[in-house]
């Protein structure tokens, strides 16, 4: 059990956090087991798919509305546990004093937000790892991200509460069912100087929807139902398959816009070592692994950045992180461990940060290999694990459980299903109605990316080798290496059962189901389930918020 050396606990973490994102983040979760506990027992695998509650047999109504929709699938992915649904991550960051900055709950690092209130107007923001390459279409990790997000703006954007904003376009509408019309700013430059043109635009979607535009970009399903972009009249008209009930909340997360001619006068490796985009900042010096240095684009359409020189780093140690930030090697660190808080906070030159996050943190299981293959032993394995033991011991508190793929206070979240209780008796027999009684398995977790990683996975495969009839161990790999094989796009490359985060900035269930839990996922590592495909297909055609 970790000890507890700081004085840091949830009550505390008010204090640091405070307001709507704190009511939202800390409003009780159930822990009830709400329920994966029933339809989990049955050998024949009947376990909710006749449209029962997995209970008693009460017949469930039909769902008439997109939420209720999204709500059944996450009921269905309780009962037949794809995952080990853990908790929602907080992002805790430690920043130097002289620096004034509020954490997203995006974990969104835009260094034009940044204030310098004292000394050189120059910032080092060191992360868990680099980028794995500059393409803005081509990686899906949030290290990547903050480090593009600098160059490159969105066609819309989000502001720190996460309320749509524009950006690139400055007016939108739904024309009809399955198309939408953006209007674009006028006068914006890329980095090279040629004007933004619609065309851009319009390219820039298709290069992230369509394979034979370009590459074939692991962000597709970011950009979910739509089928493609056109000039028309001056402004780009969006086509999608269906309504696409949440299209504009899509634009104003994803899809980073690019210049055509820039991009198709270059080859992959010059576009993974540049950026030529319309953001704040641009790239003055890169390298690989090592570093990326920015300085502030003069031209740029929006307001200028305070700073003066932009630096980041990356460190996987994340106590390693913290002394840099306490020795002023570094102004601005991600997840500062729990325990190291009271380090933080206790300094004058460095200060605490924090915000529950979008991000879930999970332990997939790959529904094609034994043992993971049968329902049975996955529902084990989530009744093997004391999540609220985790939670306070491991996380002291930083974080909040979940039962389901989808965070509470998103659309789609379903408030009657909680994490599974702990029960050890139900998790050996289950294993033993699996037929993989004696089974030997390895979690697959990363290093230094996500809070406490590593120290989570070494808990749960405890909690599961504490079983009589499983063995589990863990083994640390490189994120970059452990993410490109879960976004390869084939799941034959996939891990068989691994730790990872999604952090969905929608706000929409759909947005972790569809990529990460459906039969045609990008990134899926369960499939066939087909009420829960036809859930989803369904929702994404019913009218939503936009």
């Amino acid at each position: 059990m970790l000890r507890d050396d700081s004085d840091v606990n949830r009550r505390t973490y008010l204090k640091y956090v405070g307001g709507t994102a704190a009511t939202v983040g800390l409003a009780g979760c159930s822990d009830s087991g709400g329920d994966g506990s029933d339809g989990s027992d049955g050998s024949d695998g009947s376990d909710g798919s006749d449209g029962t509650d997995g209970e008693d047999g009460e017949q469930l109504p039909e769902p008439e509305t997109r939420e209720e929709h999204l709500q059944r699938a996450n009921l269905r992915l309780n009962e037949r546990a794809p995952w080990i649904f853990l908790n929602r991550q907080y992002s805790v960051y430690g920043i130097a004093s002289r620096l004034d900055w509020t954490a997203r709950r995006d974990e969104r690092i835009e260094a034009q937000a940044i204030s310098v209130t004292e000394g050189e107007p120059s910032v080092t923001i060191t992360q868990s790892s680099m980028d794995s390459g500059l393409d803005p279409h081509d990686h899906r990790e949030t290290p990547t991200d903050n480090i593009v997000v600098q160059a490159h703006d969105g066609v819309l954007g989000r502001n720190a509460d996460g309320d749509i904003i524009d950006a690139l376009a400055t007016d939108y509408e739904r024309l009809e069912e399955g198309r939408v019309r953006f209007e674009i700013r006028d006068g914006v430059t890329f980095h090279n100087g040629d004007e933004l043109q619609p065309s851009d635009i319009a390219y820039s979607v298709n290069r992230v929807v369509d394979s034979e535009v370009g590459i074939e970009s692991p962000q597709s399903d970011q950009l979910a139902g739509v089928t493609g972009a056109e000039v028309v009249d001056g402004g780009v008209e969006v086509t999608s398959d269906g309504i696409n009930p949440i299209v504009f909340s899509l634009f104003a997360s994803y899809c980073k816009v690019v210049q055509q001619d820039w991009i198709e006068s270059r080859d992959s490796s010059e576009i993974n070592s540049d950026m030529n985009g319309t953001g704040p900042f641009q790239v003055v010096e890169y390298e690989q692994d090592v570093e990326i240095v920015y300085e502030p684009y003069e031209d740029y359409w929006g307001d200028a950045p305070e700073i003066e020189e932009l630096t980041i780093r990356a460190t996987s140690e994340s106590s390693t992180r913290v002394s840099q930030l306490l020795a002023g090697e570094t102004d601005l660190v991600v997840n500062v461990p729990p325990q190291e808080v009271s380090r933080v906070r206790d300094e004058d030159s460095t200060e605490i940060t924090a915000v529950p996050s979008t991000r879930v943190i999970f332990n997939a299981m790959r529904y094609d290999v034994e043992p993971f293959s049968s329902p049975e032993f996955r529902q084990a394995l989530n009744y093997a694990i004391d999540l609220n033991s985790i939670i306070e011991n491991i996380l002291q508190g930083f974080a909040d459980a979940t039962g389901q793929p989808t965070l509470e206070g998103f659309v789609g979240y379903n408030g009657e299903v909680g994490p599974y209780p702990q029960d050890v008796e139900q998790a050996e027999q289950l294993v033993e109605d699996s037929g993989h009684a004696g089974v030997e398995i390895t979690l697959e977790t990363p290093v230094g990316r996500y809070l406490r990683d590593v120290q989570i996975a070494q808990a749960v495969a405890s909690q599961i080798d504490e079983l009589s009839n499983v063995s589990c161990q863990v083994e640390q790999r490189d994120f970059a290496s452990l993410a490109g094989e879960v976004t390869s796009g084939d799941i034959e490359n996939m891990p068989h059962f691994y730790l990872l985060g999604w952090g969905n900035t929608t706000f929409d269930a759909s947005q972790t189901i569809i990529p990460l839990l459906t039969s045609d996922g990008a990134l899926s590592s369960y499939r066939g389930d087909e009420e829960v495909d036809e859930l989803m297909s369904e929702s994404q055609n019913l009218p939503g918020e936009n």
